[in-house]
C-alpha cells in the first residue's frame, strides 16, 4: 500500500451529491450540488469529473470512502452500491464513513455531533450508544449540537477518515439505517403474467 493514498469520496445521503478527490492527505478537488432528486444519474459523471480535474484515473485509486448515512433511505442505496461496484471493478477496497463520525471529524470540542433528518428532528448517536432518531428540541436538551449543513466540508471528513481505514477494510460498506423506509407503496399495476 502507498503510504500517500489517494481516495475518491462521496456522499449522497441528504438532498445533494457530494464528492472529494483526496491526494497526498489533501483535499485536491471537492464538490458538492444540492438536488432532492436526480442523485444516481449526477453521481457517477460527477466523480468523472472530479478525476479529470485532479489528473487522476480511476485505476489511480487506492481506496474509494462513502457516507453511509444516517439520512435519506434512496440517496444511502445509491451511494452504497456504487461504492461497492466501483470497489469490485477496480480491486480496491470501499470505506463506510457514517455521518456521526464525519460530523464529529468537524464538531467543536463539548459539541453532540448529530445528522439533520426531516421533521424538525435530528439523528444522533450517543457515545456508546444506539442511533436514534429524536426531535431536535429534545437533542437540544442533551447538550450543545453540531449539525455540518455543508456538504462538501462533510464528504471532505468522509475522504479524510478513509484515508486512515482503508488499510484495515476487509468488509464491504453498508447502509446505515436508523429508521425503516417510510416510501409509498407503489400505485404501478402490476403487470399480467402471461403462462406459456
Amino acid at each position: 500500500m502507498r503510504s500517500d493514498p489517494t481516495i475518491l469520496a462521496f456522499d449522497t445521503s441528504a438532498a445533494h451529491c457530494a464528492a472529494a478527490l483526496l491526494q497526498n492527505d489533501k483535499i485536491v478537488v471537492s464538490r458538492a450540488e444540492l438536488m432532492s432528486r436526480g442523485q444516481a444519474e449526477r453521481l457517477m459523471p460527477l466523480l468523472e469529473e472530479l478525476l479529470g480535474e485532479g489528473n487522476c484515473s480511476w485505476q489511480d485509486l487506492n481506496a474509494i470512502g462513502v457516507g453511509i448515512g444516517p439520512g435519506n433511505f434512496t440517496g444511502i442505496r445509491i451511494s452504497v452500491s456504487a461504492a461497492r461496484g466501483l470497489s469490485l471493478g477496480l480491486g480496491i477496497p470501499a470505506v463506510g464513513v457514517s455521518g456521526f463520525d464525519a460530523v464529529a471529524q468537524l464538531a467543536p470540542k463539548n459539541h453532540l455531533p448529530a445528522v439533520s433528518a426531516p421533521r424538525d428532528q435530528v439523528y444522533l448517536k450517543p457515545t456508546g450508544g444506539e442511533a436514534r432518531l429524536i426531535s431536535r428540541q429534545h437533542a437540544e436538551s442533551l447538550g450543545p449540537l453540531y449539525l455540518c449543513d455543508q456538504p462538501v466540508r462533510q464528504v471532505c471528513a468522509i475522504a479524510r477518515l478513509a484515508t486512515l481505514r482503508f488499510a484495515a477494510a476487509n468488509v464491504p460498506p453498508a447502509p446505515l439505517y436508523v429508521r425503516p423506509a417510510d416510501a409509498a407503496p407503489s400505485r404501478d399495476i402490476p403487470p399480467v403474467l402471461l403462462d406459456e
